[in-house]
C-alpha cells in the first residue's frame, strides 16, 4: 500500500522545524546575508531543540531519525534561509561517511561528540581543480608505519572554521584510480592542518565556506574509515543520504519564493485589478506550485527507499537535479512576479534566486546528476 501521509511524530516533527523557522530563523536571515555572517546562536538552538545530526544512530546519543525526517526539516528551514540551514546541514554532510562505514569506536567517539556537546564537522572532499570530478583529487595520505602522513589541499568546505574533525578523502595509491582511494577522520586540531580565508559568495552568505590546506598532517590508522582504496565508495554510498536532504532544502526555498509570490501578486494592482488576476501571472505562479509539489514527491521517495535499505542512487540524483533546477526556475519566476521590486535587497526574492544558484553546483552538479541517471539507466540494459 501507498501511503503519501506524514505520520504523527513528523507532523510534530515538521511543526516544531517550522516554529523554529519562522521564529529564529526569518528574522535574522536578511542581517546575517548582509554581513556574511555564520548563525552560531542560531544553530545552538537548533541543536538544543534536537533539529541537528538527526540521523545519528540511538547507539551513539542520537535521535536515531531516517533521512525523510532530515528532509522534512531540511525543507522548513529552506523556507527561512537556505545559508542558515546549510550550516547546519554541513554536520549531516560528514556524520554520513561515519554512519555508513565507520566502525563502532569511530561511531561513539565521533558521532557520540556531535550529540555530547555543540559542535560543526566538515565534509572535505572538493579541490580547487576537483570539484565534479573527483577523481581528479591530489590530496595524498601516506602510510608511515601505524599513520598516515595527509598533504593537500581541499576547496569550498562548508563549516571549515568551525569544525572538530573533517571527512577527508585522499589517494593512497593515485594509480589505482578511484580504486585508491582511501578516507579519514582527521581531528580539526591536529598540527599541520591549515583552515583558509572566508570565501565571500554570491547567495547562502551565511554558511561559512573556506579551503583547508594539510600539511604533513600526522593520522592514526584507527583513524581511518574502511580499508584503503574504500574511500570512494564510501563518499558515494553517504551522497545516497545526503543528496535528498540538499534537495528538500532545495524544496524549501522554491516553497519560500512561491508563498511571496502569492502574496505580492494577491496584493499588487495593474489595470484594476490584482495581477493574480492577469492569467501570465497566475499560470506562471500554478507551474511553480506544480514543480515544487513534484519536487517534494521525488524528494520523499529517495528518502523513503534509504531508509527501507534500498539503494536510492538513481532516485536521489533525480531529486537533486530536479529540484535544483526547479528551485533556481521558481526563485527567478519570483523576482518576475515582482517586477522593479524584485530585483530590490528591500524585498525578499532576491536573495532567493541568488541563493538558488549554488543547489545546481554543490554536491554534485546538475550535469553530473544527469550524468547519474544516464548511466544507471543504461547500465540495466
Amino acid at each position: 500500500m501507498i501511503d503519501f501521509g506524514l505520520s504523527d511524530e513528523q507532523k510534530q516533527l515538521q511543526a516544531l522545524a517550522r516554529e523554529f523557522t519562522r521564529n529564529e530563523i526569518v528574522p535574522v536571515a536578511a542581517e546575517h546575508d548582509k554581513k556574511a555572517e555564520f548563525p552560531m546562536e542560531v544553530c545552538r538552538k537548533a541543536w538544543e531543540l534536537g533539529l541537528m545530526n538527526v540521523q545519528i544512530p540511538e547507539a551513539y546519543g542520537g535521535p536515531g531519525l531516517g533521512v525523510l525526517e532530515d528532509c522534512i526539516i531540511a525543507e522548513e528551514f529552506g523556507v527561512g534561509c537556505t545559508g542558515i540551514g546549510t550550516s547546519m546541514m554541513g554536520n549531516m554532510l560528514a556524520e554520513g561517511p561515519l554512519i555508513v562505514a565507520g566502525t563502532e569506536e569511530q561511531k561513539k567517539k565521533y558521532l557520540g561528540q556531535m550529540v555530547d556537546e555543540f559542535s560543526f564537522s566538515a565534509y572535505a572532499v572538493t579541490e580547487p581543480d576537483a570539484g565534479s570530478d573527483v577523481a581528479s583529487i591530489k590530496t595524498t595520505a601516506q602510510k608511515t608505519g601505524s599513520d598516515y602522513l595527509i598533504n593537500g589541499q581541499k576547496m569550498w568546505i562548508t563549516n571549515a572554521a568551525q569544525a572538530k574533525w573533517l571527512f577527508v578523502l585522499t589517494y593512497t595509491d593515485p594509480e589505482a584510480g578511484y580504486k585508491g582511494m582511501t578516507a579519514f577522520i582527521v581531528p580539526a586540531d591536529t598540527p599541520g592542518v591549515v583552515i583558509g580565508k572566508h570565501e565571500e559568495k554570491m547567495g547562502q552568505r551565511a554558511s561559512d565556506t573556506r579551503g583547508v590546506t594539510f600539511d604533513d598532517v600526522k593520522v592514526s590508522e584507527v583513524n581511518r574509515l574502511g580499508n584503503e582504496g574504500d574511500g570512494w565508495k564510501i563518499a558515494m554510498l553517504a551522497f545516497d543520504h545526503s543528496r535528498p536532504v540538499v534537495a528538500a532544502a532545495a524544496v524549501g526555498l522554491a516553497q519560500g519564493a512561491l508563498e511571496h509570490a502569492i502574496q505580492y501578486a494577491s496584493e499588487r494592482k495593474t489595470f484594476g485589478a490584482p495581477i493574480a488576476k492577469h492569467q501570465s501571472v497566475s499560470f506562471m505562479i500554478a507551474d511553480m506550485a506544480m514543480n515544487i509539489e513534484a519536487a517534494r514527491l521525488l524528494v520523499w521517495k529517495s528518502a523513503w527507499k534509504t531508509d527501507r535499505g534500498e539503494r536510492n542512487t538513481i532516485e536521489a540524483a533525480y531529486a537533486k537535479c530536479f529540484a535544483a533546477d526547479m528551485a533556481m526556475k521558481t526563485a527567478t519566476d519570483a523576482v518576475q512576479v515582482f517586477g522593479g521590486y524584485g530585483y530590490s535587497t528591500e524585498y525578499p526574492v532576491e536573495k532567493l534566486m541568488r541563493d538558488a544558484k549554488i543547489f545546481q553546483i554543490y554536491e554534485g552538479t546538475s550535469q553530473i546528476q544527469r550524468l547519474i541517471i544516464s548511466r544507471e539507466l543504461f547500465g540495466k540494459k
